[in-house]
């Protein structure tokens, strides 16, 4: 798998927020992680790309144990991800929140920079370069010049998705990428995701929003913390403990 989670359990206190939960992400694919409210969901991310350490368990990117490394560690190794609440440098344009993330990955050195040199120049100028790139690909190169704080609640969505991308993932990471965004949003968003799926790029998402199933390959559900099934879309649908944790016992026939 290209990324393998391992009886992953994290504890707060006497709360057991994550259980022993498994699962994978084979290459190429999208994943889609779905829970009710309280489930467990982004604390599975926040241990994935070490915002919290887990309790017990084990993370594998590509082959790597990167169970507790510090998330700018995670991210140099390829994985890129959003947040419910996009954090955006509300003060910079669109196009400067996306090349600020290109310095995850310095391309010049101190003295480059400090003396201006052309190499340090032309570094700048591939930075730009893909920062455009990515914001056509995702729709906003019309907004380019626009403070983040001033645009739309769907365009500052995917402004975190875009500076995600500018990371360089090889794992792209969604957290609830659909939230709060009208029916048009909805489509555009979509189709951005099967865009940069298209280009090669290994998702996991997490969605309440159903629609984001159309996209997923496989489908992992969680509950409680722990992990209550998985498979296709068909299938987790399907699926009586699904329908018991969304829809109460009374639909499970």
């Amino acid at each position: 798998m290209f990324l393998d989670i391992t009886d992953l359990t994290k504890n707060f206190g006497g709360l057991v927020a994550v259980n022993q939960f498994s699962m994978g992400v084979g290459e190429g694919q999208i994943v889609g992680l779905i829970g009710p409210n309280g489930a467990g969901k982004t604390t599975v991310f926040n241990l994935i790309t070490g915002v919290i350490h887990p309790t017990a368990g084990k993370v594998e990117f590509d082959g790597k144990d990167v169970t507790g490394k510090s998330p700018h560690t995670i991210a140099s190794f390829g994985i890129g991800r959003t947040f419910q609440l996009t954090p955006l440098f509300t003060e910079f344009s669109t196009l400067e929140n996306v090349v600020a993330s290109y310095y995850l990955h310095p391309r010049s050195s101190f003295w480059d920079t400090f003396f201006n040199s052309p190499t340090y120049r032309r570094n700048e100028a591939y930075a730009l370069e893909q920062s455009l790139k990515i914001l056509d690909l995702v729709g906003l190169s019309k907004v380019k010049d626009e403070l983040a704080r001033n645009l739309p609640h769907g365009y500052q969505k995917m402004l975190g998705i875009a500076r995600a991308l500018a990371v360089q993932p090889r794992l792209l990471m969604l957290d609830e990428p659909l939230g709060g965004m009208n029916t048009d949003e909805i489509t555009f968003t979509m189709d951005v995701m099967a865009k940069v799926r298209s280009q090669g790029m290994t998702i996991l998402v997490i969605e309440h929003n159903m629609q984001i199933l159309d996209l997923c390959d496989h489908v992992v559900a969680i509950n409680f913390g722990q992990k209550i099934g998985e498979g296709t879309v068909l299938e987790v649908r399907n699926n009586p403990d699904v329908i018991k944790a969304y829809l109460g016992e009374q639909n499970v026939a």
